[in-house]
């Protein structure tokens, strides 16, 4: 038995976002020298390239790209995986980026990593919230909030190039 999808972002939706959000993230970094983009790996990440292609249009700063890793399943046991030492935090503006937002537990236990070092700013982009916060925790940058049942599932399809789209099942 196979579950309905709607379809709740199309492709150019999705763009749409993606260029809302970077003007956003520029606006409130219009000051920085350099941003460190966090992508939680594997959507999350590639959302974050998405970003910085955008950024790299718009904006006078040098944006830094990084993939972290977690198991979203179970962060607890887990080890976090960046690649930045944290020399290269110090001082830095980072933005946490996944595509979902659901209950907030993936996030909380990715912000672990960046609060082991003196950060100047942490924020969190996500292209859509779903409002179920279990933990406190707040995006920053929202291409949309939308109001789910717990039992509704969202997935993000970055995989085709030129045909992203959401789905809600």
């Amino acid at each position: 038995m196979s579950k309905e999808q709607s379809l709740i972002l199309d492709h150019n939706k999705i763009e749409q976002k993606i260029n809302r959000m970077a003007y956003q993230i520029y606006e409130d970094h219009y000051d920085q020298k350099e941003i460190i983009l966090a992508g939680i790996q594997e959507n999350g990440y590639l959302l974050a390239q998405m970003f910085r292609d955008k950024l790299k249009e718009i904006a006078p700063f040098e944006v830094k790209l990084e993939g972290l890793k977690i198991d979203k399943k179970n962060p607890l046991q887990s080890e976090l995986e960046i690649n930045l030492s944290e020399k290269e935090l110090k001082n830095k503006c980072i933005v946490l980026v996944d595509d979902v937002l659901n209950s907030g537990k993936t996030m909380i236990y990715g912000l672990q990593v960046f609060l082991k070092s003196p950060v100047k700013k942490l924020s969190i982009a996500v292209l859509i919230n779903r409002s179920h916060n279990r933990f406190p925790v707040k995006a920053d940058y929202i291409g949309m909030s939308l109001s789910t049942t717990l039992k509704e599932h969202i997935e993000v399809d970055f995989s085709k190039k030129g045909k992203f789209a959401a789905y809600l099942s």
